[in-house]
């Protein structure tokens, strides 16, 4: 390996602000902030979401209703210009 050429590879807080979790893990990431985690100082790096926090990884999915938005445009615009009325009459 080239001297002087790679990033350095250094461990790092990740911060899941929507569920206030913090994991350590190490990264090449650049950062201005810092955090003492587990009395040990790291390089902060906030983000929206992790696996705590997203629905696939905590089962709390969220239900769409496309019922409901076809039948809105339906009854916001009809059948004028549908595509698939004239395909199939």
């Amino acid at each position: 390996m080239k001297t002087d050429i790679h990033p350095e590879y250094r461990e790092v807080v990740f911060h899941d602000l929507s569920c206030d979790f913090k994991f350590v893990t190490r990264s090449t990431i650049n950062t201005r902030e810092k955090i003492t985690h587990e009395g040990k100082e790291y390089p902060l790096i906030k983000i929206e979401v992790s696996a705590e926090s997203h629905p696939f990884f905590t089962g709390k999915h969220k239900i769409v209703d496309t019922a409901g938005r076809v039948e809105k445009f339906r009854q916001k615009f009809g059948a004028v210009g549908s595509k698939t009325a004239v395909a199939n009459g």
